[in-house]
């Protein structure tokens, strides 16, 4: 996409277009759904974040010793427990992780679509006046 400044022609031919209340109220629901995406991406990252340690946390588990107790980490406290127990609740909180992951990018995927939505809607009645490039 070419972006450029207006020259003062440009924008002294704008026509100036009335904004009618449900006009701001797309534009404020399509603010209302950027921030809520910046902040589904931020949560998305932090999950993808902990599945990368908890993959590496099960790399290092399978070098361990079969007969060996590991400390577990449930809440604020370290539990020792028996390897395989332990590689069992890993496996469990991988996949509880992963089911997030993918609710949270439908989330996104839902949020995206509604703000293509009114992406269409306001650029068709206001045109280059108005910006909503994210």
């Amino acid at each position: 996409m070419n972006r450029r400044m207006l020259t003062k022609e440009d924008e002294a031919a704008g026509d100036e277009v009335e904004v009618r209340r449900e006009d701001q109220d797309k534009i404020n629901k399509f603010s209302r759904l950027h921030q809520r995406e910046l902040n589904l991406e931020e949560e998305l990252k932090v999950k993808h974040k902990e599945k990368e340690e908890l993959d590496d946390i099960s790399m290092e588990l399978e070098l361990a010793d079969e007969d060996d107790t590991v400390p577990y980490k449930i809440g604020d406290a370290f539990f020792h427990l028996p390897l395989p127990q332990a590689q069992e609740m890993l496996t469990s909180s991988n996949t509880q992780i992963e089911e997030e992951v993918s609710a949270l990018e439908d989330k996104i995927s839902t949020v995206k679509d509604e703000m293509t939505q009114l992406k269409v809607q306001l650029y068709a009645r206001f045109g280059r006046s108005i910006n909503l490039e994210t």
